[in-house]
């Protein structure tokens, strides 16, 4: 099975890679209402994380060998592409890095991991028998966009457009502002149905918060779990 053509070109999931699974799993749950379980079906025994009973994640312990020891917490998303060999030398071809060369993970899909000219990390999915998250348009808790914040967001949109032949749906590129201080980074944009009781939430892991407004007035929120995992919330329209 393959990608049906609607879900090419868009963020299709995400990877919490972390080195404290409770804890993360204990914010995201609390901050969110993020399930975290581990899937009985996959024969790797891996924790996939739900929303409203939709799959949106995984996680991966950094503690295993297979990651460097000092690989810091951080969050991969996966970018959906019909040809994952002829992307990558697409991307390259644009300015990116390539980290981890095309590779076939089972037969649910080809991935591999490259930084983008404006120093972002992604990971390009090709899927086979799985295509990634799928929840409907107002799954409270859900990444219903992606966001890349930095200091060239032209050459951000054009990298992608040029990579992927489109541009991309469901993304946005910002340019930097005072209040993002971290390397550039793709953060996902959660709607959630009352805005107010996630900050509440969040207070209570004593995080930093910053609230900032879009060109549409529409209030977006920044948090950050106590590894360092952001994400930016607003309310569903």
């Amino acid at each position: 099975m393959t990608a049906r053509p609607g879900l090419l070109n868009k963020f299709c999931w995400m990877d919490l890679k972390t080195r404290d699974l409770p804890g993360t799993a204990a914010f995201f749950s609390k901050v969110l209402g993020w399930h975290f379980a581990v899937d009985e079906e996959d024969w790797r025994q891996a924790t996939k994380i739900t929303v409203e009973g939709h799959r949106i994640g995984s996680v991966s312990d950094l503690a295993n060998p297979v990651y460097p020891p000092a690989t810091p917490a951080h969050i991969a998303y996966y970018l959906a592409v019909g040809d994952i060999d002829g992307s990558t030398e697409a991307a390259t071809a644009n300015g990116a890095r390539l980290v981890v060369l095309p590779f076939d993970a089972g037969d649910q899909g080809r991935i591999a991991t490259l930084i983008d000219p404006v120093g972002a990390a992604f990971s390009l999915w090709q899927p086979h028998r799985f295509t990634g998250w799928e929840f409907p348009p107002d799954a409270a808790g859900a990444p219903h966009r992606m966001v890349l914040t930095c200091d060239q967001p032209e050459l951000a949109q054009h990298f992608y457009r040029e990579t992927t032949g489109t541009s991309l749906v469901q993304a946005d590129f910002l340019a930097t502002h005072e209040y993002v201080t971290a390397a550039p980074q793709w953060e996902p944009v959660v709607g959630v149905d009352d805005l107010d009781s996630v900050v509440a939430r969040a207070r209570d892991f004593g995080q930093g918060l910053v609230t900032r407004s879009e060109e549409t007035g529409r209030p977006v929120v920044r948090l950050s779990s106590p590894e360092g995992l952001t994400f930016q919330v607003r309310l569903n329209q």
